[in-house]
């Protein structure tokens, strides 16, 4: 039986400019909202603390959060 990649979260290393498919799927989580992101829409991301966002509004949260931490 073939597996689809839909409805699969994926597992991402993110690389400057460009991610690589760790594991497959079709979206992953944005680390601040929750909310799914599909791969295809995918723009924001730290490369520091591996995590995915869906805005540039929830990256700039994650990070004052992660400075505010230190």
């Amino acid at each position: 039986m073939l597996m689809s990649n839909r409805d699969r979260i994926a597992r991402l290393h993110y690389m400057p400019y460009s991610f690589r498919v760790l594991q497959a799927g079709d979206h992953v989580l944005c680390a601040v909202t929750g909310q799914r992101i599909a791969l295809e829409n995918l723009r924001y991301w730290s490369i520091a603390r591996q995590e995915a966002y869906a805005s540039a509004d929830a990256s700039v949260q994650a990070e004052l959060k992660a400075r505010g931490a230190r």
